[in-house]
């Protein structure tokens, strides 16, 4: 389906993404290559129905002769509603010949991350004025081994109750200004049967295959 929207604010986010500036081999590098403004051009041009119908006259004329007129374009992927609960999964594997090689690259996350760049000026459940959009990180997927074998393990935080949820949840609402720091709380690591406490900074040095966030603001 295609909206039509103010050109002057279509490609607009939240927080300005000039000023992010992401650290190279960063989560935020990651949303800022996946989010970026793409130009359609050549073999990628956009099929435009206004400017067929300008061409060449009434629809039911084009599917007959098929005819169509295709123009440049800009695309940009950005997010609409902000999620209760932020999941990100990284691509731990490439292309190698006709072999797929695992990326084993450690790639930085915080435990507080901002989705305001990435999200639509029109961002549907930020409320007006906001010009951030906070989550706290509480769970992480680790693998280790190859694209053959290899073992899940998990990072968990033990924390209080986040009572924003079921209202985003349930009703979209959404929540009030709040802490900008990290949820309180021991993080785990639990391998199998076996779980042990263990430091914010162990779980941040890990190689992150799941990221699990909840929204903060």
């Amino acid at each position: 389906e295609v909206s039509t929207e103010d050109p002057e604010t279509a490609f607009c986010t939240l927080a300005n993404r000039e000023d992010l500036n992401p650290e190279e081999g960063s989560i935020h590098h990651c949303l800022y290559q996946f989010t970026r403004n793409e130009k359609l051009t050549e073999t990628n041009k956009l099929l435009c129905d206004v400017c067929t119908q300008r061409h060449y006259g009434p629809k039911k004329n084009i599917k007959s002769e098929k005819k169509y007129v295709y123009t440049n374009a800009k695309k940009q992927m950005l997010i609409s509603l902000a999620p209760p609960v932020l999941t990100l999964h990284l691509k731990r594997f490439q292309q190698a010949g006709f072999n797929l090689r695992k990326v084993n690259r450690h790639i930085k996350f915080p435990e507080v991350i901002d989705l305001a760049p990435f999200c639509t000026v029109k961002c549907k459940n930020v409320a007006e004025g906001n010009t951030k959009v906070l989550y706290s990180l509480y769970g992480v997927v680790e693998h280790s081994g190859t694209m053959r074998s290899g073992h899940y393990t998990a990072y968990a935080k033990m924390r209080s109750m986040n009572n924003r949820l079921p209202d985003l949840v349930l009703r979209g609402q959404s929540p009030q200004a709040s802490e900008t720091e990290p949820v309180k709380g021991q993080w785990f690591h639990i391998s199998d049967t076996h779980v042990q406490a263990v430091s914010a900074s162990k779980v941040l040095s890990s190689q992150a295959y799941l990221l699990f966030y909840e929204r903060l603001l």
